[in-house]
């Protein structure tokens, strides 16, 4: 059975996108949940439609990405943090904590879900951090924790 996509589908297709699939899984579950329509002419003709927006706002978000991108990439931030003996952080240095210093030292609002941290930071020294703007634009930055304040 042809459906169209209302909407992203993990392992199947995008938005716009015309896919063929078991008539069992259309009917029980994409098209109940909103998710797919049946393929008719009229529909065809209104996928298409969609992935061209689609096309235009994905180039625009990545046109937007890389502008931001190039105001990242091989930067260097400094996070002050306190410290005790031996570098230890009183607390840690967290995604958030560095898409705020992206915001207050270089002017680039960055959701902090798409900072790359494995861990928070728990001690003082140099880390390498990827942001993930895009799916195709993914500046790395350095950061410097250093202790005081």
């Amino acid at each position: 059975m042809q459906v169209v996509l209302r909407d992203d589908v993990e392992n199947l297709g995008q938005k716009g996108d015309l896919v063929d699939v078991k008539d069992g899984y259309a009917r029980n579950f994409l098209v109940p949940r909103g998710l797919a329509i049946s393929a008719t002419r009229g529909v065809v003709r209104q996928s298409e439609a969609m992935r061209r927006n689609r096309d235009v706002r994905g180039r625009r978000e990545r046109e937007a990405a890389q502008a931001i991108a190039t105001l990242l990439d091989g930067r260097v931030l400094t996070i002050t943090a306190r410290a005790g003996e031996g570098g230890k952080l009183f607390g840690s240095v967290g995604a958030a904590d560095v898409a705020e210093a992206l915001a207050s030292q270089l002017g680039a609002e960055v959701d902090r879900r798409s900072v790359a941290l494995a861990d928070p930071w728990k001690e003082i020294g140099t880390y390498e951090v990827t942001v993930r703007l895009h799916p195709d634009v993914v500046p790395s930055i350095t950061v410097n924790v250093v202790g005081g304040g």
